[in-house]
């Protein structure tokens, strides 16, 4: 990149640095491309930035910072380097808590009732303007096992992702429930106007399409995440119940300071810090740690809450870095 910066310069043309500094998206504010094929954004907005996603120096900044310098012909002093606040490595957060999703289900919007699966932008929600963002909850009642089939209308991940899925047979009626997640919407491409998410058509059990379903909405907006803290919480059970939700406490020492929340062990969720959505975690990577910026801390005990879909055995504990971690 330098070579060519300098190319640019010597020539006399001017340049925009993109991204001089991406930060991070936080919340459900990623993207997705579709080029091949769907594939979602990470939270973090670093890009190999001259200054990185929590606003530090990086060898780059300091190779651009010394080649602009030779070429300022107007012999002007560069400004001095700002001084940057310092990180913390906080001890880790011990989850103690556990809510069940069946549980907090009270403190969502709906449910609403509907003969058909209804994709998430026109759910009757949020005063008749559909969600947005977040998770959907289908749930219907069969009598008996067989084939399900779901095709391409599962937008975008589902508990059980499989197109084909095998459901034992019962003799009496059960909840078969989706769990879906918006992962991020196309922002460029020919798939623009592709992006209904939650389920977008039937789902087949034995090639037969299935009717009748309550639907909540959980497109966790501050108000559900601090409505949570109400919820009967339980005590952090040796084996919790999926999906659900487990809390913590982060203890900040004197003023905060920036740090990035790691989460060896979990698999998939969001984590909320004092109701902050810091954005989405998926153990697959690339992304290893979610940016915690200081503002979003307060000094001394801080609330932090895993919102966790996918069973897998759990840790108990979140962790804090001073770096950012890749895969």
């Amino acid at each position: 990149m330098v070579s060519t910066m300098r190319e640019i310069l010597r020539r006399g043309m001017s340049v925009n640095l993109y991204m001089f500094h991406g930060g991070s998206s936080f919340g459900f504010m990623t993207g997705a491309v579709s080029d091949p094929s769907y594939r979602a954004l990470v939270s973090s907005y670093d890009y190999d930035a001259p200054l990185s996603e929590a606003g530090e120096y990086t060898a780059k900044y300091h190779l651009l910072r010394d080649l602009f310098s030779r070429y300022n012909t107007r012999g002007d002093i560069l400004p001095d380097m700002l001084t940057l606040r310092y990180r913390e490595a906080y001890e880790p957060a011990i989850m103690y808590q556990h809510l069940s999703l069946w549980d907090a289900l009270s403190f969502a919007e709906g449910p609403f009732k509907s003969s058909k699966p209804i994709n998430m932008e026109n759910l009757p929600a949020n005063n008749a303007n559909g969600q947005s963002y977040g998770y959907t909850l289908y749930e219907t009642t069969i009598t008996r096992g067989g084939l399900l089939l779901s095709g391409d209308n599962v937008r975008d991940h589902a508990l059980h992702q499989d197109l084909e899925l095998a459901v034992l047979d019962g003799k009496e009626k059960r909840t078969l429930s989706f769990l879906v997640e918006n992962c991020g919407r196309v922002h460029r491409g020919r798939d623009l106007d592709k992006q209904h998410k939650g389920l977008v058509g039937d789902i087949l059990l034995n090639h037969i399409p299935l009717q009748d379903f309550t639907i909540y909405s959980l497109d966790m907006k501050p108000s559900f995440i601090d409505s949570l803290y109400q919820a009967p919480w339980k005590s952090f059970p040796e084996n919790p119940n999926f999906p659900g939700f487990f809390m913590g406490r982060l203890f900040a020492y004197g003023y905060p300071s920036d740090t990035f929340v790691k989460l060896p062990g979990w698999e998939k969720g969001v984590v909320f810090i004092n109701g902050q959505n810091l954005g989405r975690y998926w153990s697959i990577g690339p992304q290893q740690a979610l940016y915690l910026p200081a503002p979003f801390l307060n000094s001394g005990i801080n609330q932090e809450l895993f919102g966790w879909f996918e069973p897998r055995q759990i840790p108990g504990k979140l962790l804090f870095l001073k770096p950012q971690v890749y895969a």
